[in-house]
């Protein structure tokens, strides 16, 4: 199962920062996360079981955002 702290940890890991750096409604791509960076997480996250497409993250590129569409898959 995928928390939000996995969450949190994950895409600090892909930026190279802290996770404490990443606010739930900071911009994603604006913080460096290009298109294939985050669909290395889209597959990291899938082989944990949790199927997600990336254009649905690309219309809510905020932490606050992803946590809604996979607490909903995970529900």
């Amino acid at each position: 199962m995928l928390t939000r702290d996995l969450l949190k940890s994950d895409i600090a890991d892909m930026l190279g920062m802290d996770p404490g750096e990443i606010g739930p409604d900071d911009n994603l791509m604006d913080m460096g996360l290009d298109s294939m960076r985050a669909l290395n997480l889209v597959l990291k996250w899938s082989e944990a079981g949790v199927t997600l497409e990336f254009g649905e993250l690309a219309e809510n590129p905020t932490l606050a955002g992803w946590w809604q569409i996979i607490a909903a898959r995970q529900a």
